[in-house]
């Protein structure tokens, strides 16, 4: 999970109004059933498999990508229902009041779509332009505040309910952006992007529970206890995954890179 929308969304806020059923264009075309298709796709992975060579496994991954977008396009209609969850679970979300509607959906639709196998789910905070998101450049009391109040009780919501189902343990939550905010003012009431110090949390996924590690100086501008860099959040993230960073690189313009760039530090204290 990540907020400040660095990343993409689950869904575009427009796509859901409070009451409303999701808009995800996923019907089949008029006049077409589940079979038909079906035998589309059955005849276009023949015609492609005819004259490709057995090594070919670019291609053999495009092909498998026609079977996956099928499978999303049956599949998705009733993982974005939903309807079928209880009130119980609704009100535990803030779903159909505000300000926690649109992002307590959000978060409903991650735990649903964790239920159902997605590896990856970014439920982004915020979006838009301006003060619609975490980037506090004209008063962040007012925006943080605000922004809190749509977040707080959804994720919160989201962590107990991945417990109570008992995914919590294999599934790996992280919160976070890209930088924090300046110890010192902008203009008048905002604050500037600052990378020097700020926090981010980790829960589920093998992390242990109320473990605060490092701090900043005392006016909080830069980390000056036990700092960790990006690429040590990067590589914790892949060591709880099961991925070791220095045996996992891909090619990238005739080169090998690591996912971490540089070698990084497993945080030690919070797994």
């Amino acid at each position: 999970m990540y907020t400040q929308g660095f990343l993409p969304a689950i869904y575009q806020p427009t796509m859901f109004r409070p009451g409303s059923k999701p808009v995800l264009n996923l019907d089949l075309p008029s006049g077409v059933s589940m079979d038909q298709r079906r035998k589309t796709l059955d005849l276009i992975r023949g015609l492609n498999r005819a004259n490709m060579s057995p090594d070919d496994t670019e291609f053999a991954a495009r092909i498998n990508a026609y079977d996956l977008a099928f499978k999303m396009q049956v599949e998705a209609p009733a993982i974005f229902d939903l309807s079928t969850e209880p009130q119980e679970t609704l009100d535990m979300y803030g779903i159909g009041k505000q300000p926690t509607d649109d992002y307590g959906r959000r978060c409903l639709l991650t735990r649903r779509l964790v239920e159902k196998g997605v590896r990856f789910v970014c439920p982004v905070s915020g979006g838009g332009t301006g003060n619609l998101q975490w980037d506090a450049h004209d008063n962040i009391e007012e925006n943080h505040l605000r922004m809190a109040a749509q977040t707080d009780q959804p994720v919160a919501a989201l962590l107990k309910d991945l417990k109570r189902r008992g995914l919590l343990d294999t599934t790996l939550v992280v919160w976070g952006g890209e930088f924090g905010r300046s110890p010192e003012s902008q203009g008048s009431k905002g604050r500037d992007h600052h990378n020097l110090g700020f926090s981010m949390w980790m829960a589920g996924g093998g992390i242990k529970g109320g473990q605060s590690v490092g701090g900043t100086d005392e006016i909080g501008l830069r980390a000056v206890d036990k700092p960790y860099h990006f690429r040590d959040i990067h590589t914790t993230m892949l060591n709880q995954l099961g991925l070791n960073q220095d045996a996992l690189s891909y090619l990238h313009q005739g080169r090998k890179e690591r996912l971490t760039e540089v070698h990084g530090t497993v945080i030690s204290e919070i797994v």
